[in-house]
């Protein structure tokens, strides 16, 4: 049987566990894109927008979550730190879902962006009480579908007349 690519990554890190370098990595990462996400919505983002707080918990919440929830993906499962990150990425993912209630978007009020909401806010306690039952293949449907929607609604917020699409516009 041939090696993956995951161990032969192994292999050329003696020493060290793979694992625990890409929780590492990924917690990094959602530590630097926090402080970056801080940046932007004190400077540049909502002035005198009603909701502005709400622009800012989402903001400071959702994108660590992508990268934290890549990771969590892509780790092996059932591990220390698997758990340790996913329960991180849940937090983060009903925080973020929460606060998205209050932001207003191209209709003015809740849209249809905001189904990604409704799903996460159902999928991750589902997901939670699968895998508690022991039911593994549930609980990966399940935390599958609010990062696939992570990922979807991320790529809606670039869209002209969304705050992150004007963002974005008003630097190119």
């Amino acid at each position: 049987m041939p090696a993956s690519s995951l161990d032969q990554a192994r292999r050329a890190l003696p020493g060290i566990r793979f694992p625990l370098m890409a929780g590492a990595f990924a917690i990094l990462a959602a530590l630097i894109l926090l402080a970056l996400a801080a940046f932007v919505a004190h400077g540049r983002i909502g002035h005198g927008a009603s909701a502005n707080w709400a622009l800012r918990i989402h903001l400071l919440t959702v994108i660590p979550a992508l990268f934290l929830g890549g990771a969590v993906l892509m780790l092996r499962k059932g591990t220390a730190l698997h758990k340790a990150l996913g329960r991180i990425w849940a937090l983060l993912m009903m925080t973020t879902a929460i606060a998205s209630f209050w932001l207003r978007g191209l209709t003015g009020g809740i849209g249809p962006i905001h189904i990604f909401s409704v799903i996460t806010l159902v999928s991750i306690p589902l997901a939670i009480w699968r895998i508690r039952k022991g039911d593994v293949r549930g609980h990966q449907r399940a935390m599958l579908g609010p990062y696939v929607g992570l990922v979807v609604a991320g790529l809606f917020a670039f869209l002209p007349g969304r705050v992150l699409g004007n963002l974005v516009m008003g630097l190119f």
